[in-house]
């Protein structure tokens, strides 16, 4: 038996309190959007959950190939009648059992999806202020890429933000060095020049990220660069912006006094719609 929120009631191995991704963050997840009954990137949305379960030295049946990922997950948007455009959340956690040390390697999965309106990336071109996070710095290791349930610092960030007026927040390693937003990964542009952090400065091994860098790579328009970035280089860029797998590319349009253009963010949601069309 347990106490939940003030009510005592029977405790069961999968209920929450004994839930390892709630008890000590031991979980992973995806986020994927769906649309017309189609996961946008699904091979990479799968294999980079194979590779974070692998990091995290978690037990991957046999039957768990890309194709049971897909069914799984299409068949909870059709039952729930959001197939044709919807967001969903994969989680994975390893079974109950054990304190820090767990009983088994063995996983268990929860999904979760709701309804989405767009089906293509929308130009957003709104009033988008951000503000360096600094109370907190981000390590530089292989686990700050992945998505996993540890995410603190980008909650207190997201909270900070609100508090302040802040569209979002910018996220900075040990070494002081911008590495992404609270909820997606960062671009710079300056000149014919486009910059992400590379994943080695700790930042999400981000899928929509890998999907700007190829198509700038195709372009003639811009070159693209994996580099550290400074806060100082924000004050020089001509343009900034943020990407994710459901907004798409969002740019910022003032970062403290420097205000920003959205031209380069606009062609490239312009080329990642034809892409997923």
């Amino acid at each position: 038996m347990i106490n939940l929120n003030g009510q005592l009631v029977e405790s069961i191995d999968n209920s929450l309190a004994a839930n390892r991704g709630f008890l000590f963050g031991d979980a992973v997840f995806e986020t994927l959007k769906i649309v017309d009954n189609k996961i946008l990137f699904l091979e990479d949305h799968y294999f980079r959950l194979m590779a974070s379960m692998r990091i995290m030295r978690m037990e991957i049946a046999m039957n768990f190939t890309m194709e049971y990922f897909e069914s799984q997950i299409l068949a909870l948007t059709k039952n729930l009648e959001i197939a044709d455009c919807a967001r969903c959340r994969f989680s994975v956690y390893r079974n109950p059992g054990g304190f820090y040390s767990p009983k088994s390697n063995e996983i268990s999965f929860v999904i979760k999806a709701e309804k989405l309106t767009n089906k293509t990336f929308q130009q957003n071109n709104r009033s988008y202020e951000v503000e360096l996070f600094k109370d907190f710095h981000v390590a530089k290791n292989l686990l700050s890429t992945l998505k996993t349930n540890n995410k603190a610092i980008n909650v207190l960030a997201s909270i900070f933000a609100k508090e302040n007026d802040f569209q979002n927040c910018l996220l900075i390693n040990e070494s002081k060095n911008v590495i992404e937003a609270t909820n997606g990964n960062i671009f710079m542009v300056l000149g014919n020049t486009i910059t992400t952090p590379p994943i080695s400065e700790g930042c999400l091994n981000g899928i929509l990220r890998k999907q700007i860098i190829s198509i700038v790579k195709k372009t003639n328009d811009y070159t693209i660069v994996e580099e550290p970035i400074s806060p100082f280089d924000l004050q020089k860029a001509d343009e900034l912006f943020i990407t994710n797998i459901i907004s798409g590319i969002q740019p910022i349009t003032k970062y403290r006094k420097k205000e920003f253009a959205t031209n380069c963010a606009n062609l490239l949601t312009e080329k990642l719609n034809t892409l997923i069309q």
